[in-house]
Parts: C-alpha cells; sequence; structure tokens
C-alpha cells in the first residue's frame, strides 16, 4: 500500500500540508512553481516585440484577445544560450488577476512536497536573489529549486504589474 493509500486522520492531515509544483528546467538547473499559479502550458511563438523593453521581456502575444507579456526566464538567469525552436516551452501563469508567459527549456513533471521536504535557500550560489526563493527540494540526483514565482512576477525589477500591487505585497 502507498502513502497516498493510507487513510488515516494522521495521513490526511500531512496531505493537507503537501503542495504540488510544476517542474521545468533552465539550462542545467532544475527549478518548480506553485502549480496553482499555471494556466496553461505552451509551445513557443512569435512575439510583438515592446520598444525598449529589458532584453528578458521577449514582448507580447494575443492568447484570446488578452495581452501578454513573454518573459524569458533563460535570458534573465543567464543560464547559457537561448534558442527558440519547437522544442521551446512557455508557461501560462495567473498572478494577480494577469496572464503572463514565462519561457523555460522544458517541462518535467509535477512532484507533490510536504512541507518539510523543502529546505531553505541558501544565501548565495544560486541564479538570482534568495528572495524570490521558496526553498531547495533535494530529488533522485539533483536539487529542485522552488521559485516564489508571484514575487518574482510582481516585482519592480519585472515592472509588468502595476506599482500598487508591488507595495500591497510588501
Amino acid at each position: 500500500m502507498s502513502k497516498n493509500d493510507v487513510t488515516t486522520g494522521e495521513s490526511e492531515i500531512s496531505n493537507l500540508d503537501s503542495q504540488e509544483f510544476l517542474s521545468f528546467v533552465l539550462g542545467d538547473e532544475h527549478y518548480a512553481l506553485d502549480i496553482m499559479a499555471v494556466k496553461e502550458i505552451r509551445g513557443y511563438e512569435a512575439v510583438t516585440k515592446i520598444a525598449n523593453a529589458p532584453p528578458f521581456i521577449k514582448g507580447v502575444i494575443n492568447l484570446r484577445g488578452e495581452i501578454v507579456p513573454i518573459v524569458d526566464l533563460r535570458i534573465k538567469f543567464d543560464v547559457g544560450e537561448v534558442t527558440y525552436n519547437e522544442f521551446t516551452i512557455v508557461i501560462m501563469l495567473h498572478v494577480h488577476n494577469r496572464v503572463v508567459g514565462i519561457v523555460v527549456d522544458g517541462v518535467s513533471d509535477v512532484i507533490k512536497l510536504q512541507d518539510d521536504d523543502i529546505r531553505p535557500p541558501p544565501e548565495f550560489g544560486v541564479a538570482f536573489d534568495s528572495r524570490y526563493l521558496l526553498g531547495l527540494v533535494p530529488i533522485d540526483d539533483h536539487m529542485v529549486i522552488l521559485v516564489n514565482i508571484e514575487r518574482l512576477i510582481t516585482s519592480d525589477e519585472f515592472g509588468l504589474l502595476d506599482t500598487q500591487v508591488n507595495s500591497a505585497q510588501e
């Protein structure tokens, strides 16, 4: 019998503390984000460029009548050479009543984690500021970096959402 088959009161309580994450790959690193923020997963398509946007903001697309900014996390996190082909993936996120697309190298799996599986983020040695991290999780032979995608996408650094949303979070 698997851990999920157990129906004791203790098991039900621990399941309430679990959370599902969508894992994805950027360069050689494995990341994951809260699956509740994911709207859909799509292939990369041509974008309309926005003048004077930072290089990691590729542009916008029209997604069923909604103008959606597309952010390439590979460029933002400087994870190596960036190519766009039929294997490039865009994860559409729903963050603060707004849809934002993030470009990644690939989507891996949905992982279910308990709170005690998550290790605190280090103060150094990761590709981006630790305030955007929820923590690290050792899985098999690698570490998965849990990203606080809401905090990252709504940060002033990205400038994608109204500053009222940013100040309300702090």
